[in-house]
C-alpha cells in the first residue's frame, strides 16, 4: 500500500466501492511496516492478527483504516510498554478512552509505536528498545517523544498515528519528519488510559500527512469522559468542515519565537509561510510574550515534579519488572526501579523529588507555578487582539543521532518553542512548509483554548499553498 498517494477519504472510497477489502488493506499495511521497520524501528509491536472481512458503507469514514498508536496509550490487543524495561511485558486489562472511540468508529489497531521512555525526551533515543530513525535521513533523530508515530506516518507505513504531547512531543517530531501534528486544548481529549507523565500537561494528539485526516480522527476521539475529571464538556465541533480561507485572520508572530536561536534556514521557511498567509489575506503583526523565555525552566520543574509522583506506582510489587537480585523488601523497590528505569527517567524523578522536597518546594515548584501563570496571562493578552500565534515549531531541523543525548540541558532547550502552549493548555499544531538543508521545517500554529478549527483552517491553506506533500523522504518515499 503506497499511502503517499492516499488520504483517509480516498482509501475509504476504495473500501466502500469494493475496490479494496479491509483484509487486503490490513495485510498491505502490515507488509509495508515489516519492510521498513528493521530500518526505522518505528514500531515496537505489530498487530498481525487477521481482521474479519466486513463491508464498509459510505457513512463509515474510518471503518477499516489502520491506526498506529503510541506505546504509552493502553490497548487490550497489544502490550503497552511506554518503551521502558519496567513495563516490557505489561498487558493492559482495559482500553483507553481514545482507542475505544476510534475502534468503535471502525479503525484497526495496526501496532504500537516506539517512543522516548515514558514520553521523556525530544529525540526518541531514550527507548529501552533502541532509537527510532528519521526516514528523511537515517543519521538524524525523528524528534520525540512521539518519534515512532511521526516516522511511521512520514515513511508511509500508516495514514495516521496517535501521539501524546506534554511539552511538544507531537509537534516537534511532526516538524522533524515533515508531517502534520496537532495537540488539542488540554481537556479536549480524555487522558483515561494514557500512562501519566505530567498530568497537568499531557494530551493525546494526532499525526498525519494530510490536515483533513487529523481533523477527522480528533473529532472522533474528542469529548467529555466521566473517567477523566480533567476532560472538558465543551461541545466538539465538526472539525472536518475545514474552511481553507484566512482572509481577515489576525496573526501574531512573537519576537521571542524568531530570535537568534532559530536557525537561518528555519527562519527563512517560516517567513515564507507567513508571506503565503499574508498573500491569502491574513493580517500579520509582531507581538511579545515576555515570560516565554522562562518556559523551559518552568516546564522541567513542574513536569519532573509530577513525574516523580506519577512514577511512584512502578515499584516491582504490583505489576511490571521485578528484580531477582533481592534480599529484602527494600531491595525489591531499589533494584527493580534502578534496573527498570532508563537514565533520563531517573534524572527527572530525582529532579522532581528534589523540587518537591521540604525546604525547596517554595523556591522551585511553587515559583515555577507562579511563572506558569504569567505565561498564561501573556497568551491571554495576545489573544484579546489576535486569532492565531505563528512561529517555528523547533529552532532547528532534526539533529544527528547521538549528538545531544549526553547533554540533557541542550536537549531540553530543543522544546523551547513548543513548551509554552502546554503550560497554557492551548491547542497547537505543526504544519510542514519546506526544507532546510534537506530536512523538513514545521510552522507552529497556536490558537486560543478550544480554537482547533482555526488551526485546521489555516493549516489547510498552508498545505495547499506550499505543496510540501509532493516531497518524499529518503526511506519509504521512493518505493
Amino acid at each position: 500500500m503506497n499511502y503517499f498517494d492516499e488520504t483517509i477519504a480516498s482509501v475509504h472510497q476504495k473500501l466502500a466501492n469494493r475496490q479494496l477489502s479491509v483484509a487486503e488493506l490490513n495485510q498491505a499495511t502490515i507488509q509495508r511496516i515489516q519492510q521498513l521497520n528493521p530500518t526505522l524501528n518505528s514500531f515496537l509491536a505489530v498487530n498481525d492478527q487477521p481482521v474479519p472481512e466486513t463491508s464498509v458503507d459510505s457513512e463509515q469514514l474510518l471503518a477499516g483504516i489502520p491506526l498506529a498508536i503510541k506505546d504509552n496509550i493502553l490497548t487490550k490487543q497489544l502490550k503497552t510498554t511506554a518503551a521502558s524495561k519496567i513495563l516490557s511485558n505489561f498487558q493492559s486489562v482495559y482500553e483507553s478512552t481514545v482507542t475505544t472511540k476510534l475502534l468503535a468508529a471502525g479503525m484497526h489497531n495496526i501496532g504500537k509505536t516506539n517512543m522516548d521512555e515514558f514520553a521523556m525526551g525530544s529525540s526518541s533515543e531514550n527507548s529501552a528498545f533502541g532509537p527510532v530513525k528519521n526516514p528523511w535521513n537515517l543519521q538524524k533523530v525523528p524528534g520525540g517523544s512521539s518519534g515512532g508515530s511521526a516516522a511511521a506516518v512520514a515513511a508511509g507505513e500508516v495514514l495516521a498515528a496517535l501521539g501524546t504531547d506534554t511539552g511538544g512531543s507531537v509537534r516537534q517530531p511532526a516538524s522533524f519528519n515533515g508531517v502534520f501534528g496537532i495537540k488539542p486544548t488540554y481537556g479536549r481529549v480524555s487522558r483515561w488510559g494514557v500512562i501519566a507523565f505530567c498530568s497537568s500537561m499531557d494530551q493525546v494528539g494526532v499525526l498525519s500527512r494530510h490536515v483533513a485526516d487529523s481533523a477527522l480522527i480528533l473529532q472522533t476521539m474528542a469529548g467529555y469522559d466521566p473517567h477523566d475529571n480533567t476532560s472538558s464538556s465543551q461541545p466538539v465541533p465538526n472539525f472536518s468542515a475545514i474552511n481553507a480561507d484566512v482572509r481577515g485572520l489576525k496573526i501574531a508572530v512573537p519576537d521571542e519565537f524568531m530570535g537568534e536561536g532559530v536557525a537561518p534556514g528555519v527562519r527563512q521557511q517560516v517567513q515564507h509561510a507567513l508571506d503565503l498567509l499574508a498573500a491569502q489575506g491574513a493580517q500579520i503583526d509582531t507581538v511579545q510574550l515576555p515570560h516565554a523565555q522562562y518556559a523551559v525552566q518552568v516546564y522541567y520543574i513542574i513536569a519532573s515534579s509530577e513525574a516523580s509522583s506519577n512514577l511512584q506506582r512502578y515499584d516491582g510489587i504490583r505489576y511490571g519488572y521485578r528484580s531477582t537480585d533481592v534480599q529484602d523488601l527494600e531491595d525489591v523497590y531499589v533494584h527493580s526501579r534502578s534496573e527498570g528505569f532508563g537514565d533520563e527517567v531517573k534524572r527527572r524523578i530525582m529532579l522532581g523529588t528534589f523540587a518537591l522536597s521540604a525546604g525547596y518546594y517554595d523556591a522551585y515548584f511553587n515559583k515555577a507555578a507562579q511563572v506558569r501563570t504569567l505565561i498564561n496571562q501573556d497568551f491571554e493578552k495576545v489573544f484579546q487582539n489576535y486569532d492565531l500565534i505563528v512561529g517555528p515549531t523547533a529552532p532547528t531541523t532534526a539533529f544527528d543521532l547521538g549528538s545531544r543525548i549526553d547533554d540533557p540541558v541542550v536537549m531540553y532547550m530543543n522544546d523551547i518553542l513548543t513548551i509554552p502552549a502546554n503550560l497554557a493548555g492551548l491547542p497547537a499544531a505543526s504544519v510542514p512548509v519546506g526544507l532546510a538543508d534537506g530536512m523538513p521545517v514545521g510552522v507552529q500554529l497556536i490558537a486560543p483554548a478550544f480554537g482547533e478549527q482555526t488551526i485546521f483552517n489555516t493549516a489547510q491553506v498552508l498545505e495547499n499553498e506550499t505543496n510540501f506533500l509532493a516531497q518524499r523522504p529518503q526511506i519509504g518515499g521512493q518505493n
